[in-house]
């Protein structure tokens, strides 16, 4: 299992490493940066001269590779360098707008996983219920509890953020004034519209993922067997389909996290949230390439902490994965 784990670990070097390098790549070849952005919203002609030195004044006219390498070292240090714009240190701009994605995110998963969990097993419990019943009335309800959540799922998944965020915008705080328009700092209050908006996509994703999962547990040989010995069928839903289901939840769980701790930038751009999403967006508006490269890594560095930790969790829940690591170790 050691052997598992450090070959994971040692898997997200290069992949880090190349990250960062592509990236850098492409930004160099937008044609435009910080220098560029800033004079030609000036109003007035600026000479050649001066656009020269200011790019010489940031580092922009050193050859490319130079640039990267001098970034990465610094990188390497914790010197992320400053921003190109308002000249404030990078890793302190960043870490200032983190508090605000946290909380954005934690609330979104945790309404997410209490929303679509539920109603995925229902759907599919109900589901398997009105096929089973043999009166036409407990039939037609479970038919129809599990129409109303796959309809409800659907419609969700079709909605785009932007949409959702409108509407929610319009009845909840415009029309019914219970919460700002626009967030009002860093609160709970100002986070609910964007929670919500968030919540109404992953959760109709996940409601699919959950009764699909379900379902196919539900089909197989051990529950046709656990019922033949007279197990609940509470007791095998929880003890036994759930906690087989769960490995689809984590691989879904991982990937939402990942995008969410980088920063939803359309949801957190309509309600202004201060994070960093918002972040780097009016960074690539002004080609600021020091605070682009700092999201890039945090993004990078998200993603593939959030894929290490689910390959750990699959351990936990699935005993083939850990039979696997453990005559890896032994050979």
């Amino acid at each position: 299992m050691k052997r598992y784990v450090l070959q994971r670990i040692l898997s997200l070097a290069p992949v880090l490493f190349g990250i960062t390098f592509l990236s850098f790549s492409l930004m160099r070849l937008a044609g435009s940066d910080a220098v560029t952005e800033m004079y030609s919203g000036a109003g007035a002609a600026v000479s050649q001269e001066v656009i020269d030195a200011a790019r010489a004044k940031l580092g922009l006219d050193r050859p490319f590779l130079v640039q990267y390498v001098s970034w990465l070292g610094g990188m390497a240090t914790g010197d992320m360098g400053k921003s190109f714009v308002s000249g404030r240190d990078v890793l302190d701009t960043f870490l200032s707008k983190l508090p605000a994605t946290l909380l954005l995110a934690a609330m979104s998963v945790l309404l997410t996983v209490a929303v679509s969990i539920p109603l995925g097993v229902a759907s599919a419990v109900a589901h398997q219920k009105a096929g089973a019943a043999r009166e036409a009335g407990l039939r037609a309800l479970c038919s129809l509890l599990d129409f109303v959540v796959r309809l409800g799922s659907f419609v969700g998944n079709s909605l785009p953020n932007f949409f959702v965020a409108l509407l929610l915008m319009h009845f909840l705080a415009i029309r019914l004034g219970w919460l700002p328009v626009i967030a009002d700092g860093v609160t709970l209050r100002g986070a609910i519209l964007p929670t919500l908006t968030l919540t109404v996509a992953m959760s109709a994703k996940y409601v699919r993922q959950v009764r699909a999962a379900v379902l196919d547990e539900l089909s197989k040989d051990y529950v046709r067997g656990a019922k033949a010995r007279g197990v609940a069928a509470r007791t095998i839903l929880v003890k036994s389909v759930l906690r087989s289901s769960l490995m689809t939840l984590a691989t879904l769980l991982a990937l939402s996290v990942g995008s969410l701790l980088g920063g939803t930038a359309i949801v957190e751009t309509i309600f202004m949230w201060d994070g960093v999403g918002k972040l780097a967006v009016d960074a690539i508006m002004m080609r600021d390439y020091p605070l682009i490269q700092a999201y890039v890594v945090w993004m990078a560095v998200i993603y593939m902490g959030v894929n290490f930790a689910a390959d750990l969790l699959y351990l936990v829940l699935d005993p083939r994965v850990r039979w696997e690591a453990s005559r890896n170790d032994g050979a």
